[in-house]
């Protein structure tokens, strides 16, 4: 929809990495308006991907603690953009490394999206990672220092994620694209076998 015009922000609050303004902005009829708006750089994630010797394929997650929920959640690693002007593949790799203590000798884009489009301008950039080789994790903060490391087979991924015991949305949609690309892989081995 065009009409739409973007008039100034006001600042309410700087954080350390998001901050929060209140943006003034003008309808397509001149009606002007007001929304609060979270800023943020953005953030990153990546579904790291094993298959064992028989060819199945496993996901490597994390358990940890959410203040803004106060409950422990399981996650595909993801952190914050927050040192300036790194790209989203080194950024993803350091949370890799950082998060569950794996280097991916691949890094794959699945998708860039809105993670709520209604308060933040905030893009999270999603990758496939494999070829992933384990190395001692980095980790920083104290939830990802309490966090742990869950390794589970594909499968049980996505049931989770159907049973809604997987609730965190960047897990579910990348879950869900890499779960649609194995299925085109199993298809396209089915059709050349």
């Amino acid at each position: 929809m065009s009409g739409f015009r973007h008039l100034d922000d006001r600042l309410v609050h700087q954080g350390y990495i998001w901050h929060v303004a209140v943006g003034r902005f003008s309808s397509p009829d001149g009606e002007v308006f007001e929304r609060d708006i979270v800023r943020s750089p953005g953030a990153v994630a990546a579904v790291p991907l094993l298959f064992d010797a028989e060819g199945q394929p496993s996901v490597v997650l994390v358990r940890q603690y959410r203040a803004p929920f106060g409950e422990t959640v399981l996650e595909i690693p993801a952190g914050m953009r927050d040192i300036p002007d790194e790209p989203t593949e080194a950024t993803a790799a350091r949370e890799l490394v950082e998060e569950v203590g794996l280097v991916a000798g691949r890094l794959e884009p699945l998708t860039q999206f809105y993670p709520s489009a209604g308060m933040t301008d905030s893009v999270l950039h999603l990758f496939l990672a494999t070829d992933l080789v384990p190395v001692e994790r980095a980790t920083h903060g104290p939830e990802e220092a309490h966090s742990e490391v869950v390794h589970l087979p594909f499968a049980e991924a996505l049931a989770m994620v159907e049973s809604g015991q997987i609730r965190d949305a960047k897990t579910i949609i990348g879950l869900l694209l890499v779960a649609r690309q194995l299925l085109r892989a199993d298809a396209s081995a089915d059709r050349d076998g």
